[in-house]
């Protein structure tokens, strides 16, 4: 049995693997990162860590975790260090990383995920909880006040469980100390997502305490950001390759590729690392780059998922490996999104487009489709339904996009094309379900009761008819004639 990963055997690593090279036991802890899981520690955690390589700092990451203890577990045995792998064509660079030094289960011990929060030296809160963690409606933005998680947090504000809740009540006691508040930086696929973030703390802060909700809003900074890194599940073959690599068992090392992008908006009145010495983008508005993202490489990851697991592709490489999905994907990036986008001067949408592709081949990855195709109902609005309001406005064609909300649609029924059932991981999974069974497989019944789901589609598209017209055909054609040859015969 090989020895463990962790600050006693990093000495026993291969010369040629990066590890730290700061002192990690002096540290200080000044982020808090909610929501510790692959991407975070392939990304933030990675600019955090060459920050610290430059120049150290207070910058230590405490992870949280809102729900499962499982990264923690791997991680406390390894005194917080794990391994990167940059995959691609040429073959595998690993390093360890060793900027997050603690992590916290918040259902386990809620008090102590405040009490860090709460600590003065914590000067920024990064966030990645996906999009359901907001607690809100996707189709506006605004707290689901209804959520059961809200309605606990706000009857036990000292035991809470969502990210507003947590966020309010460490930020209240900071107000009770005269302790300055933290920044929150929202690294989540979300349009907008500073200003998300900062509407649903402030209306919980505000129907918590009304007292609470205006100081927030007055001097809490929740800058935008745009982050870009294709971060797979990491598998059991994933962790034998390391400890080859190794010779250290690493019980959650995280695979990603070359390409990594983070984009800032700079607000920061507490301070922050400088990441913008390790590639970060610091900029004063973060939007037209998270648009050209979510509608260009998000949109067409969710197209690919659906379409291509429905076809029977297991990976995205896979999926575009098929000439007519490659096809697909350029056109709809080309004809339908880009024609949505205003970006500052010097941005090369085409050479972004081009990358999208090559990266989306690179089959070292094995991103499954199934991976990208969870919490559909959370990512459709900021990924896909944007952009066809955008071209519905100026009278254009929605053929592909339309596809790929019909293929999410013939998705989430929970059957795939051969009769076989589909795991689908989604917050509404079983009211899709109900819908699905009581609608059959009959795209003019099933395509109405799907978009009249309003979280999901709001209430201006369900009346349009170029749009619920558009995805009502694509559906029969997807029940008539199957993905792959929808994909093929769309112009």
């Amino acid at each position: 049995m090989i020895p463990r990963l962790s600050p006693t055997t990093l000495d026993r690593l291969p010369a040629d693997v990066p590890r730290p090279r700061y002192d990690r036991a002096s540290l200080p802890t000044g982020i808090v990162h909610i929501g510790l899981g692959a991407f975070h520690r392939a990304h933030q955690a990675v600019y955090t860590e060459d920050a610290l390589a430059r120049e150290p700092g207070p910058w230590g990451i405490c992870g949280v975790s809102l729900r499962s203890p499982d990264t923690r577990d791997a991680l406390a045995p390894q005194g917080g260090l794990y391994t990167v792998v940059v995959r691609d064509a040429q073959g595998e660079r690993p390093r360890v990383v060793g900027s997050v030094t603690e992590a916290l289960v918040a259902p386990e011990d809620p008090a102590a995920v405040l009490d860090r929060l709460a600590h003065p030296a914590v000067r920024v809160v990064t966030v990645t909880v996906t999009e359901k963690g907001y607690c809100h409606e996707p189709a506006t933005g605004a707290l689901n006040e209804d959520h059961p998680d809200i309605r606990h947090d706000l009857a036990n504000p000292q035991s809470p469980r969502t990210l507003p809740g947590f966020l309010a009540a460490a930020l209240a006691r900071r107000r009770a100390a005269g302790v300055a508040p933290f920044t929150v930086l929202s690294c989540d696929n979300l349009p907008h997502n500073g200003a998300v973030t900062a509407g649903v703390l402030r209306r919980f802060a505000e129907l918590r305490d009304p007292d609470l909700g205006r100081w927030i809003a007055d001097q809490v900074a929740c800058p935008s950001s745009m982050v870009d890194r294709i971060v797979p599940a990491t598998t059991a073959e994933d962790r034998a390759a390391v400890a080859a690599r190794l010779g250290l068992d690493d019980a959650w090392p995280v695979m990603t590729e070359p390409f990594s992008q983070w984009v800032v908006e700079d607000r920061f009145p507490a301070g922050r690392p400088a990441w913008e010495l390790e590639g970060a983008e610091m900029v004063a508005d973060v939007r037209p780059y998270e648009t050209m993202k979510l509608r260009l490489l998000n949109a067409s990851h969710s197209c690919i998922a659906y379409l291509g697991d429905l076809a029977g592709y297991e990976t995205v490489a896979q999926t575009v490996a098929d000439p007519a999905f490659a096809r697909f994907v350029r056109a709809l990036m080309d004809e339908e999104v880009t024609p949505t986008l205003q970006m500052p001067p010097g941005v090369d949408l085409e050479g972004y487009k081009a990358a999208l592709l090559a990266r989306f081949a690179n089959p070292a990855l094995k991103h499954r489709t199934w991976q990208i195709a969870m919490d559909g109902s959370q990512k459709l609005p900021q990924r896909l339904l944007g952009t066809i309001a955008d071209r519905l406005r100026a009278g254009a064609p929605v053929d592909r996009l339309a596809l790929g909300v019909a293929a999410w649609m013939r998705y989430v029924t929970g059957v795939d094309e051969g009769g076989r059932p589909i795991d689908v991981r989604d917050p509404l999974a079983a009211r899709f379900t109900d819908i699905a069974a009581e609608t059959g497989p009959v795209a003019e019944r099933l395509a109405p009761a799907l978009l009249a789901v309003e979280s999901v589609f709001g209430t201006d598209l369900p009346r349009h008819p170029g749009f619920t017209g558009a995805v009502t055909a694509a559906l029969a054609r997807l029940y008539a004639r199957g993905a792959r040859a929808c994909v093929d015969e769309t112009p």
